[in-house]
């Protein structure tokens, strides 16, 4: 196994695994419905996005990059990785543009929720948002990891 494909294969094990884990334990601490824990755990969400995925985006984008160039398949037309770097732009994109300004909102929002002794209407919708697209956004990465594996058009 090339180092680009070890390389790209654990950015993929960091970025997809932070996605997962960082839902899970998101939406285990909104079932408490514990400000404090709430709190804690958006924090924690922002924490481990810049320490996994972001480093895991950044190992797949240059392992990726490389591994097309070094075999010349971003030259053969629309394929499973045209469409795998589309995919992946627009998960970017979503991460980016909306993920990220929903989880500032959710720590913001949660610790208003903590002087208010309850969880807040705002972090409540905040919440909802972050479901809806951190699904979007955890379904496109598993779509890539299939075009990945089975390379199959």
């Amino acid at each position: 196994m090339s180092l680009l494909l070890f390389v790209h294969i654990f950015g993929a094990f960091l970025f997809l695994g932070n996605i997962v884990t960082a839902a899970f334990w998101k939406i285990r601490a909104d079932v408490t419905g514990n400000p404090v824990v709430i709190h804690r755990a958006a924090q924690n969400v922002m924490i481990a996005d810049y320490a996994f995925t972001l480093p895991g985006l950044v190992l797949l984008t240059v392992s990726g990059i490389g591994m097309a160039v070094r075999t010349g398949a971003l030259q053969s037309g629309f394929n499973w990785l045209a469409l795998s770097l589309v995919l992946f732009a627009v998960t970017g994109a979503l991460w980016l543009g909306i993920l990220i300004p929903l989880q500032r909102s959710m720590i913001r929002h949660s610790k208003q929720s903590i002087e208010a002794g309850a969880v807040t209407e705002p972090y409540r919708r905040a919440s909802r948002y972050w479901a809806v697209f951190g699904t979007i956004t955890t379904l496109l990465p598993v779509v890539i990891l299939y075009f990945m594996v089975a390379k199959s058009f």
